[in-house]
């Protein structure tokens, strides 16, 4: 399929920098059929629209600051990690990447640095992190939540955002991005969705940074897809 056929005008104003509060409080679009009218709704319409025997599968994962900015001597160094590859070892996404060798040690400011020890085929990056620490802790230290590139070219990562782009089923520390579908449940919407017979599971699948990234070819079929890491437990 030709990736322009996904294009639509979407006004800069009509894209929200916060969730709606309260969260099951957004809009939603009800499609019946081919042959059926849209419909506006609720998020906390759902127990209406959904049966009794209905099965809600949420991902929970929870999203890590994985933003890092950082210097290479005097060049400015951001990096987006998005997969863990070891104890100490994360590949990442980076911006200006070409000021980066292999063997570089990169600070990324609180005491965190980290070696570039790998390039990757898709231009990314393997840092090997310094020190005894967890890798979460430096994270925790150093980093900022990695914000969708249509939010984070609106305003700055803030410590509301440690909240806000986390789902109320968030547990499995690891993505680099929010499961953004479930962003809009709240405990409330969980009653009433069990009240209604409608039953709901968990799994463990990690949001990784190519989400983030843009599609440049002209068909989906040439398209390469990163890769999610987790689990799924019976």
């Amino acid at each position: 399929m030709r990736v322009d056929l996904f294009d639509f005008d979407l006004p800069a104003e009509n894209i929200a920098l916060r969730p709606a509060d309260p969260r099951d409080s957004a809009r939603l679009l009800n499609i019946c059929g081919p042959s059926a009218p849209f419909e506006d709704w609720r998020v906390s319409d759902l127990p209406k629209l959904l049966r009794a025997g209905d099965c809600l599968v949420f991902n929970d994962t929870r999203v890590i600051p994985a933003q890092l900015e950082g210097r290479r001597g005097e060049a400015r160094i951001g990096a987006t990690l998005h997969k863990r590859e070891g104890l100490r070892s994360w590949r990442a996404f980076v911006r200006n990447a070409k000021r980066v060798k292999i063997g570089d040690r990169i600070d990324f400011g609180r005491d965190v640095f980290a070696l570039a020890v790998e390039r990757g085929d898709d231009g990314s990056i393997l840092f090997e992190f310094e020190g005894d620490e967890p890798v979460e802790l430096l994270l925790e230290r150093a980093g900022t939540m990695p914000l969708p590139p249509y939010i984070a070219g609106k305003r700055a990562a803030d410590e509301r955002d440690l909240d806000d782009y986390q789902t109320m089923f968030a547990r499995e520390k690891g993505a680099v991005a929010a499961p953004t579908a479930a962003l809009h449940f709240t405990p409330r919407l969980m009653e009433a969705l069990a009240a209604a017979g409608i039953a709901s599971e968990t799994l463990t699948l990690h949001v990784g940074a190519g989400t983030f990234l843009p599609v440049k070819a002209d068909d989906t079929d040439d398209h390469r897809m990163h890769a999610e890491w987790g689990r799924i437990e019976a």
